[in-house]
């Protein structure tokens, strides 16, 4: 039987966390006897990718995300489970691992301070050993598609925060990794760089064909760049599918957004609706199962006559959330 290009299977990873004692006499006790709980970051986690997908690994903070992330990457040793990435056991070969992956957490930079991005670039030339000319058209390519022409010769200090993260993308990639691990690369971002980093994500996905898993809190960037979701909470896997699938699975229905010229009518407490968001002019009404679009639609004219109605598809992030309330 043929292996996916990347095998999880039963990964757990466990914590022991020192319990301290109140006062001086208990911290004096610890020093002989120490007492330990066991936090279990991630559980019985299974999952296979094939090469070239690009999926998206979600869920609430401390759900196990960024473990999972580290055990793939071979910064960390599972407690018990195997992991297998392009055929490389991560933990026990972690210089051949690193010569295939590229890793870039949000929150830690693998930037130099006060070089120019273009001298770090030079850095990692060396670091990966590359031949030269494949290198600086890996460095050309990196450059136009991040639009990081402008600031490429400027000390990392200077740069914004999106820039940064551009570079930090740029040179997890230079030496042409199987995988990408991204984690939350959008986070604290503007709108215009989260939209560029969606837009290459995608780019580098269809011409390098490199598969990358994408830890993240914004469903913007899911629905972006994703064509399959896993969502885990409290170490444990709860969905694995299609984006598709998971709105059909937790999806509980549509809204319908009112608008009024004037002040609307007053509001009528129904079982058939919800008045989820309300405003001066405007109305976002949640419909309940059961009720098709075109009949809200007749009935809510009849009884408020807005000016303009339209149907919304439940948002992605209200879909999550109404998940993980199922799900506790």
């Amino acid at each position: 039987m043929t292996m996916s290009f990347i095998e999880v299977k039963k990964l757990c990873k466990d914590y022991k966390i020192a319990k301290s004692e109140k006062g001086i006499s208990g911290a004096v006790k610890s020093l002989f006897h120490r007492e330990y709980t066991v936090k279990q970051a991630v559980r019985n986690v299974s999952f296979s990718l094939e090469k070239g997908e690009v999926v998206g690994y979600i869920g609430p903070n401390g759900a196990g995300k960024s473990t999972t992330l580290k055990m793939l990457s071979g910064v960390l040793l599972p407690t018990s489970g195997t992991v297998s990435v392009g055929g490389i056991v991560p933990y026990k070969n972690r210089r051949e691992n690193a010569r295939h992956i590229g890793v870039v957490f949000g929150q830690r930079s693998q930037l130099y301070w006060d070089l120019p991005i273009s001298d770090t670039f030079d850095l990692y030339e060396n670091l990966y050993n590359l031949p030269k000319e494949q290198f600086r058209k890996n460095c050309d390519y990196y450059i136009d598609l991040l639009d990081m022409k402008d600031f490429i010769d400027q000390p990392v200090r200077q740069l914004s925060l999106g820039q940064k993260m551009k570079a930090n993308i740029a040179i997890s990639l230079l030496h042409d990794p199987d995988v990408l691990y991204l984690d939350e690369p959008t986070i604290g971002l503007d709108v215009t760089s989260k939209k560029v980093l969606r837009d290459a994500i995608k780019e580098i996905n269809a011409e390098k064909k490199t598969t990358i898993i994408l830890t993240t809190h914004d469903m913007d960037d899911i629905e972006a760049v994703c064509k399959r979701l896993i969502m885990i909470d409290q170490g444990q896997k709860l969905f694995d599918g299609t984006l598709t699938d998971f709105r059909a699975k937790y999806n509980s229905g549509f809204s319908l957004k009112l608008e009024f010229d004037s002040v609307p009518p007053a509001w009528q407490k129904c079982s058939q609706y919800e008045l989820a968001e309300q405003s001066e002019h405007q109305w976002i009404v949640r419909a309940a199962d059961g009720i098709s679009a075109k009949d809200a639609m007749i009935d809510l004219i009849n009884r408020y006559d807005p000016t303009n109605l339209y149907v919304q598809e439940e948002r992605i992030e209200d879909i999550v959330r109404a998940a993980y309330e199922v799900n506790k």
